[in-house]
């Protein structure tokens, strides 16, 4: 697990494709402009954004963290997570969940709120749940599911201590 680089985007761009032509989990075009999701993806400070990389120094996994909100809203962290399909149920989740926990406790942050967690996506509710996090609502029928029609986006919100 490391601070992002810009060199990392070359490994950070192939997940998140991959993720986006799934349709299943994050709100996207299937077929996402590079150079928007670049500017989208790698958050400016006081954000921040990592990798969590192999043995052989390949990204595996990538989070993005920031202020849920401006102003009023900014002491609530956000973020998202992707790991690449073929480090899904390796821990790299874990550790990216981990890291935004330590990130925003660090940064004075009161809690982490996530706005739009897919109700089918069954692996993340899971793991963000065993992580402290817990479920305040769902939009019925807010994402349109690729296989399942339309279905449920979650709001999280994991308290951190003062």
């Amino acid at each position: 697990m490391r601070d992002a680089e810009a060199r990392d985007w070359a490994g950070i761009w192939p997940i998140i494709t991959e993720v986006a032509r799934a349709g299943e989990t994050f709100a996207m075009e299937s077929t996402p402009d590079e150079a928007t999701m670049r500017a989208q993806w790698m958050t400016p400070p006081p954000g921040r954004i990592v990798v969590a990389c192999g043995a052989d120094g390949a990204v595996l996994g990538t989070a993005n963290m920031y202020a849920n909100r401006p102003a009023q809203g900014s002491h609530v962290a956000s973020g998202s997570i992707m790991v690449a399909a073929g480090a899904r149920g390796r821990g790299v989740g874990r550790a990216l969940v981990r890291e935004m926990i330590r990130w925003a406790q660090g940064s004075g942050y009161a809690g982490i709120q996530f706005n739009a967690v897919v109700e089918t996506n069954t692996a993340a509710v899971r793991l963000y749940e065993s992580e402290g996090f817990v479920l305040i609502g769902t939009v019925p029928g807010a994402f349109a599911h690729p296989g399942r029609g339309r279905v449920g986006l979650h709001i999280l919100w994991r308290p951190l201590a003062d």
